[in-house]
């Protein structure tokens, strides 16, 4: 290139010997977000959409249908750890955008891996059943939750307790109402017990389904505690 040659514009894009200039406000604007880097809150955004898209790739989950029960029809969903979700008194559409909202996961249907817990979930609303043998995953949930949905499971059957009563079984005394929100998620109601814990008047309130407080007093009547 010859010396002192004024050079054309695209030699100055190729070589980046533009003369010293001020940029403009825009030009100034963006280098200092380059500069800067993403921000804490975007690469945390980041990183969630990564995990999400590597458990979607390496961690399976299944579920099935149980078609007629005495509360409708019951789907379940498992993963390799356990059982992920129960659900009933909604459609499948439903159950499926539910536990694709719980776990970033889409399920396959499938009764080989997912029909024993729906077959066991099924025996216990018929009386045919007492007890679960089922791994529970609850991975998906809080610690605060998981505390509350351990407290609910160490209710015996036939008994019950109120929502200040388990508030203070987990040294929480004050947190009666949120008890109360961490039961109304149970994502695995019937094999978690939260049909067992009552408002303080003894009164069922909310359950899960379209038919919840009946749902909740079938299997209270069930257990003997009624």
């Amino acid at each position: 290139m010859t010396p002192n040659r004024t050079l054309l514009p695209d030699e100055v894009w190729l070589t980046g010997s533009a003369p010293d200039a001020a940029p403009d406000a825009v030009t100034a604007a963006l280098d200092s977000l380059y500069a800067a880097g993403p921000t804490p809150a975007a690469t945390a955004r980041a990183t969630t959409r990564l995990r999400a898209a590597l458990r979607a790739e390496t961690a399976p989950l299944w579920y099935d249908v149980l078609a007629h029960t005495a509360i409708g029809p019951v789907f379940v969903a498992v993963s390799e750890r356990g059982l992920v979700s129960v659900r009933f008194g909604l459609s499948e559409a439903a159950f499926l955008a539910l536990v694709q909202h719980q776990t970033g996961l889409t399920p396959k249907r499938s009764h080989a891996q997912a029909g024993a817990a729906a077959r066991q979930v099924g025996e216990y609303v018929a009386g045919k059943r007492v007890t679960f043998d089922l791994p529970v995953d609850l991975s998906h949930v809080t610690a605060f939750q998981r505390q509350v949905l351990l407290a609910a499971c160490q209710i015996p059957r036939g008994q019950v307790r109120t929502y200040a009563e388990v508030a203070r079984q987990i040294g929480r005394p004050s947190a009666a109402r949120a008890v109360g929100q961490a039961l109304s998620h149970n994502p695995v109601p019937i094999v978690v017990p939260c049909h067992r814990v009552l408002a303080a008047d003894g009164s069922l309130r909310g359950y899960l389904g379209s038919q919840g407080v009946e749902t909740k007093q079938r299997l209270l009547v069930l257990e003997g505690a009624r």
